[in-house]
């Protein structure tokens, strides 16, 4: 046994490092001093600076912190009733929605953006950031109504009961018992969603328009045209605040 728990240990080892040592390396080769992203010539903090006076970068960070933003909010105000509405239902239409709903989340994302790019197309709806808004809340919906519902199947439906039982309508139910109890779930929920968005590259590929550029895509035209370590600070970056964002997502649901 204690060799196979040896054994065990280092199999999850090698997978931790093969999922995590390129981004060590991106990390460390952002303080890289030379031009050449694959040669070290010491420690510098120079290509933060020009990151930070990159102006069409700036541009582009904004529009995805907008963006996700709108888009978090969009499925929030939709997901969280979606999900309640969904867990109280009953019969064979439940299903049925349930397979509606988690769709987007099976479906390869280069289908959904031909998808969406088709649907916006045809209503003649012109391509900008409001379509990357509508375009990452179709994909970030599914995951704001799985994570709140998994929170709801938790619940004690005795306490909303006993609420109905004390005088307390529906809206004074849902304000004080419910909402409490499942708001850490909603933030949990939020907060992954943004971090979806802000780092989607597919979805937003086939549906930004002129002037909708938003990070993922700038970092892809720098690519192509060389690589540079003010890729490897932006990426950086990046890494730095998904995790982040992820952290307190997790640390929201386990509370």
């Amino acid at each position: 046994m204690r060799g196979q728990g040896i054994w065990l240990r280092g199999i999850s080892g090698l997978g931790m490092a093969f999922l995590y040592l390129p981004i060590i390396v991106l990390v460390v080769f952002s303080f890289n001093a030379s031009r050449l992203s694959a040669t070290w010539q010491g420690f510098s903090w120079h290509w933060y600076e020009v990151l930070w006076h990159d102006e069409a970068l700036l541009a582009a960070a904004a529009n995805s912190l907008w963006v996700a933003a709108l888009s978090t909010s969009l499925v929030v105000l939709l997901g969280v009733p979606a999900a309640m509405g969904l867990e109280r239902l009953r019969g064979r239409g439940r299903q049925t929605l349930d397979m509606i709903f988690l769709l987007p989340l099976v479906l390869p994302e280069v289908m959904m953006g031909v998808a969406l790019l088709l649907f916006f197309v045809m209503i003649q709806w012109p391509l900008s950031l409001v379509t990357v808004v509508v375009g990452h809340a179709a994909f970030n919906l599914p995951v704001v109504i799985v994570m709140v519902r998994a929170r709801l199947q938790k619940l004690d439906p005795r306490l909303e009961e006993a609420a109905s039982d004390l005088g307390a309508s529906a809206w004074q139910t849902f304000y004080r018992v419910t909402w409490p109890l499942v708001r850490p779930a909603v933030l949990g929920a939020a907060l992954l969603a943004f971090t979806i968005s802000l780092d989607d590259f597919i979805v937003t590929f086939f549906v930004a328009g002129p002037g909708a550029t938003t990070l993922p895509l700038k970092v892809y035209s720098m690519i192509k045209s060389g690589l540079s370590p003010e890729i490897n600070a932006l990426s950086s970056v990046l890494v730095l605040a998904s995790m982040g964002l992820v952290g307190l997502s997790l640390l929201y649901q386990r509370r």
